[in-house]
């Protein structure tokens, strides 16, 4: 549920009760609805235009990068030589753009479900949606776990840049999409997945990781920073089929020059690394 009342979007969700995100609304640049979501795009007093979907913040121009940048470069960089990745969602492009920033990443295949995501994201967030242009995308419109089914054993890593389990999202936090995902990875393929709040969610999380143990050799949480989430930290669930996987310590590290070369805003080495050192009451959690 979301409210826009006196100018300001206010973020109304069970999943976070008792507080909300709120955003002054400068001008409405669309408002309607999918086949399956409601979507709403707006300019923001502060944070750039808006993506919306069912009441929930997705992204923001002014912060987006964070997110976009570690659900993609975590796994990327976790990885001796990710040449054909799977995005799952990411409708608004930011994931695509970050992606086919790897100079070893041949193709990215986008499979979304809601092409209404795809064309809102193109007219009012260029700077996310750039990556479209790119060459190296497959496009598939359609449900991520069907085309799963028909591709096994094709990908290094699989992105997962889903809203929340709410929704036409639910399935994406279950074991059978879990399970899906590691038969359509390669052999020493890596999964990285949208992980909640831990400030928020950490009993979910736990669940999820303790899922994922039971499917994949390596697992780890790892998290980020960003204003307009609940909580402003969001996390990513990441699981690799090979068991000599260390996600704490990038394979890949970039100079400073080379992260300005990327147009990188919030990754970096140093980053990568601390994304995976918890506060003590969130690693009691989900070690218990």
């Amino acid at each position: 549920m979301n409210v826009m009342k006196k100018g300001w979007f206010s973020e109304l969700s069970p999943l976070w009760p008792g507080q909300c995100m709120s955003l002054e609304v400068e001008e409405v640049l669309y408002e309607g609805r999918s086949k399956f979501q409601d979507v709403i795009v707006f300019k923001s007093k502060t944070y750039g235009n808006v993506l919306i979907l069912d009441g929930v913040i997705q992204c923001t121009e002014r912060d987006e990068a964070s997110y976009q940048e570690m659900i993609t470069h975590l796994p990327l960089n976790s990885h001796p030589n990710p040449k054909h990745v799977l995005v799952v969602g990411g409708g608004d492009g930011g994931v695509v753009r970050e992606c086919v920033k790897h100079p070893s990443v041949e193709t990215v295949t986008q499979c979304e479900i809601d092409e209404k995501v795809i064309e809102v994201s193109k007219k009012y967030l260029p700077t996310m949606s750039v990556g479209y242009d790119s060459p190296k995308l497959i496009q598939h419109i359609g449900d991520g776990l069907e085309f799963m089914k028909k591709h096994t054993a094709e990908f290094d890593v699989i992105i997962t840049d889903s809203s929340d389990p709410i929704g036409p999202a639910e399935a994406l936090f279950e074991k059978p999409y879990y399970e899906l995902m590691k038969d359509a990875l390669k052999p020493n393929g890596i999964i990285c997945a949208q992980g909640e709040c831990q400030m928020l969610h950490a009993d979910f999380i736990k669940k999820t990781l303790d899922m994922c143990r039971t499917i994949y050799p390596v697992v780890n949480y790892g998290y980020c920073m960003i204003p307009t989430y609940p909580s402003g930290q969001i996390g990513f669930i990441l699981c690799s089929k090979d068991s000599n996987t260390n996600f704490k310590e990038p394979l890949k590290t970039w100079t400073d020059e080379e992260v300005e070369k990327l147009n990188l805003k919030y990754y970096n080495s140093d980053i990568h690394r601390a994304a995976f050192v918890l506060p003590q009451h969130v690693k009691k959690t989900l070690s218990s």
